[in-house]
């Protein structure tokens, strides 16, 4: 009996061999999302289609805490733009800052990322026509999926200049993958093409509440404005650092030419043509109010108060033990201005030193928690912030290693809690597209193509939704006859303190190739010491390094060894 049991086994694990050997190599990666699971003439719902065309949504990228997830949680990108620093040692965000980044190490590689994203939307786009759906239905979903595909493809410019573009190509294995770096002209080119190809197939604004958080026709509009103000910025219009000819053209244009500024004056005017976009009354309202009119385009989430616990000062327990992952820097505070609109260091701003707080733009409060014993401070779960030297939310114990390095906070993007005991669920959806944004983009190139006043008019809309005053002459806080270079650096900081922490400055300073000025040298924060006077000090809390490789990200290393043709950016 044994023997016999033992013959039938010996057979069994034999035909398990033939069997497993006749089996057929994988010609192709077993992609779920392309097979017939998902693009079934029987799916009369198209339920597995909708499905699927909202995984992709997911490749938009996000900004809340999302670089390099470290302990738990990630940094905003803005940690690496001078405009903060991470409240955590050895966090990888401070590697764009320390000089520390390379090839190995990027925090925020997001090739791999986009590549995936563009292979789905392409998966899609070629296999949505067999679901049995409505028409405008296909219509609306190919041309989002279109969208998803160029900001990728604008996701992956910004970062390394020109990439391969592979237009509707799904590969297999079978493919050849060596494939060179379209130049960044081609790149711009085919991005603002799809823009202009797909805007009139997205859904036309307002976008009911049932679709909200769609792809909607003004988002189109908003990339191509962006792409273009990259385009004719100093970096990539015809400014770009590199030695080699070949390089200098994938990361930029050869050769400078400033009417391109003009084609951001058109994409901004088409916007604005669509009559519906206009800022809202209240800047925190903007990014706590789901559906406005100021939002083009949102990554949305599920509520709830993760921000609050991640950024708020370490001192509150309220629902959940505060992080306060986050350290804005005295630079990026002393950027704001008084409330009548000129900077601290204006004659007649009405600035003190000893009463820092006191007077300034509302969008300071907006943006920072500052120390609540001060005049202008911040209160917060019912008692006021307290980041003086040994204050709840900078106590300088061992138990709370995370604590503030500058004596600030991020208070951007977070519910009101001033009077609150505990928090409660809220709205967080990250911006990708704001009204404001197409507004400073329109004021800049104005500027840039020497139409200073009509900068003006555009600008002095933002400060006026501030809050700043008017001013007898109503150019709030704009001196009269400003000149054109007055009025860059006006803009520059504009779009500082109005887009801070929304992944905006630290490409926008290297777009600018102001990087080496302003990414070099100390960052700073401020130590209080509490009493009557509470008394100030400014203290150096990191030292940045710039170098001019930092202008573009390196390839990652693993993708330049798979694929030869790839040629790496220079310094890396």
């Amino acid at each position: 009996m044994k023997k016999n049991f033992f013959i039938a086994a010996v057979a069994l694990v034999a035909m398990a061999i033939v069997s497993t050997s006749c089996r057929k190599v994988e010609r192709e990666p077993k992609d779920w999302f392309g097979s017939s699971l998902v693009f079934d003439s029987l799916d009369q719902n198209a339920i597995v289609a909708a499905f699927n065309l909202n995984d992709i949504y997911n490749y938009i990228p996000g900004g809340f805490n999302r670089i390099n997830n470290f302990a738990g949680t990630g940094d905003y990108l803005d940690a690496a733009s001078g405009d903060a620093i991470p409240s955590r040692n050895n966090a990888p965000v401070s590697y764009y800052y320390t000089g520390a980044i390379n090839v190995l190490n990027n925090p925020d590689p997001y090739w791999a990322n986009s590549y995936y994203g563009i292979r789905r939307a392409n998966i899609f786009i070629g296999n949505i026509d067999v679901v049995p759906t409505a028409a405008l239905t296909k219509r609306y979903w190919k041309a989002e999926a279109r969208f998803i595909r160029s900001l990728l493809y604008f996701e992956l410019v910004k970062r390394y200049g020109g990439v391969p573009l592979i237009g509707n190509k799904v590969f297999s294995l079978e493919d050849d993958l060596q494939i060179p770096r379209n130049t960044f002209a081609e790149c711009v080119d085919y991005i603002v093409s799809e823009c202009n190809a797909v805007k009139d197939s997205l859904r036309p604004e307002p976008i009911s509440d049932a679709d909200w958080g769609r792809i909607p026709r003004g988002a189109a509009v908003a990339l191509k404005c962006r792409v273009l103000l990259y385009a004719a910025s100093p970096l990539f219009n015809g400014g770009g650092f590199e030695t080699d000819a070949t390089k200098k053209a994938l990361t930029g244009y050869p050769t400078a030419d400033p009417s391109r500024w003009q084609k951001v004056i058109d994409a901004a005017e088409e916007l604005k043509a669509l009559n519906y976009y206009a800022l809202q009354t209240s800047l925190t309202a903007t990014f706590l109010t789901k559906k406005n009119t100021e939002v083009i385009l949102s990554k949305q989430n599920a509520n709830s108060f993760s921000l609050e616990s991640t950024q708020a000062p370490v001192g509150y327990a309220g629902t959940t033990a505060s992080q306060g992952l986050t350290s804005p820097t005295q630079e990026l505070v002393n950027a704001f201005p008084m409330l009548n609109g000129l900077s601290i260091t204006e004659a007649g701003s009405g600035y003190s030193a000893a009463n820092p707080y006191a007077g300034r733009d509302p969008r300071l409060a907006a943006t920072v928690f500052m120390n609540g014993t001060s005049t202008g401070g911040t209160r917060w779960l019912n008692r006021p912030v307290e980041t003086f030297e040994g204050g709840k939310d900078k106590p300088n114990t061992a138990a709370t290693a995370t604590q503030t390095k500058t004596g600030y906070y991020v208070r951007k993007f977070l519910g009101d809690f001033t009077n609150s005991t505990a928090y409660s669920n809220q709205s967080h959806t990250f911006v990708i597209f704001r009204y404001s944004e197409v507004l400073l983009n329109y004021a800049e190139a104005l500027n840039e193509m020497g139409r200073v006043e009509d900068a003006v008019m555009q600008d002095t809309l933002i400060r006026r939704r501030a809050g700043l005053t008017p001013g007898t002459n109503r150019r709030y806080g704009i001196k009269a006859g400003i000149s054109q270079a007055e009025m860059r650096d006006l803009i520059r900081n504009e779009r500082r303190i109005e887009l801070a922490f929304e992944e905006q400055r630290f490409w926008d300073v290297r777009r600018w190739k102001i990087a080496p000025t302003v990414l070099n040298g100390p960052l700073t924060g401020v130590k209080i010491t509490n009493g009557t006077p509470l008394t100030y000090q400014a203290v150096t809390v990191a030292t940045m390094v710039f170098t001019n490789k930092l202008y573009h990200m390196p390839i990652p290393y693993d993708e330049i060894t798979k694929n030869l043709k790839l040629i790496q950016n220079e310094g890396w």
